[in-house]
């Protein structure tokens, strides 16, 4: 195992993130390394297909209020977990693009996240950690999810 600099975590919030976060949290006292937590959000508008797809056009979303959200409940696990020199971080977008974005703007060397994996390598294909596995330039820790 390399020494690691600076840990990147991505949260999605799932019942699971404790685990990640805790896994990470370890790896970065081990190494004396910064850790950033990212949740990145991503909401696509509702798609109206009685007859073709076309986008709703009744839908509107603060995006504002989303982020705000995200923040508080990115602050609130990190309270609940107890975590030191941590970084958080919440961005709007695409979780893969998003994800490798921050790495390289940030210099991580490690990114932890979760995946269920729950039927074999197929599952994963269109992922968001098969996704990022393939455009990091940099470590990945992928937590087995166990439901």
């Amino acid at each position: 195992m390399s020494d690691y600099k600076h840990i990147l975590v991505a949260i999605d919030f799932s019942k699971s993130s404790i685990e990640v976060v805790n896994k990470a949290q370890d790896i970065a006292k081990r190494n004396h390394a910064k850790l950033s937590l990212l949740h990145v959000i991503e909401y696509l508008p509702p798609i109206d297909s009685v007859y073709e797809p076309v986008l709703a056009n009744n839908w509107l979303v603060d995006e504002k209020a989303m982020l705000t959200q995200a923040k508080v409940s990115l602050e609130s696990l990190s309270q609940q977990q107890k975590l030191q020199n941590v970084e958080l971080h919440t961005i709007p977008g695409t979780p893969k693009y998003e994800i490798s974005q921050f790495v390289k703007d940030h210099q991580c060397d490690l990114v932890v996240m979760g995946s269920h994996g729950r039927h074999g390598i197929n599952i994963l294909l269109g992922s968001t950690a098969n996704a990022v596995l393939h455009e990091m330039p940099c470590d990945i820790l992928a937590i087995k999810i166990v439901n």
